[in-house]
């Protein structure tokens, strides 16, 4: 019979790095530009379960909290942000006007049902935290056999 390892956080955490750093020097090889790379690694997420809970946690950065829209469902995440910056400069013959659009967006598969209903979802210092509730599984009844 074969035997588990268990894996300790701090290596999964060094191999999700070591990994994540190969995959951005693989892209970067290929000459995928910028943009698309900082887009990528702009979604660098944790999901941490507990025995009643679902936290999800990811670092936006450049992101307002009305830039987040949300939606869940009872075995799915779908995070997405739409931003839109615009600047004018005006000088003495000109006037530049600028607009800067981002669009990203990453539907996330949960490990188990959650009750969609009761969601906890907070912003604070670039980091978004979603806690969701797991879903209890229900109850086996007893069903009593009628003897005719």
């Amino acid at each position: 019979m074969t035997e588990l390892t268990a894996w300790k956080k701090e290596e999964l955490d060094k191999l999700r790095k070591d990994l994540g750093f190969l995959f951005r020097r693989f892209r970067q090889g290929f000459g995928v530009p910028r943009a698309f790379l900082e887009g990528a690694d702009m979604f660098a997420t944790t999901l941490t379960e507990t025995e009643d809970y679902i936290v999800f946690k990811t670092e936006l950065t450049d992101v307002r909290a009305d830039d987040i829209q949300l939606s869940v469902t009872d075995d799915r995440l779908h995070l997405a942000i739409k931003s839109r910056q615009d600047s004018t400069r005006q000088g003495t013959h000109f006037q530049s006007i600028t607009t800067r659009t981002r669009s990203l967006s990453r539907s996330i598969a949960l490990p188990c049902r959650i009750v969609a209903d009761d969601v906890k979802a907070t912003y604070r210092d670039n980091i978004l935290e979603i806690t969701l509730r797991k879903c209890r599984p229900e109850q086996a009844r007893g069903i009593t056999i009628e003897v005719k």
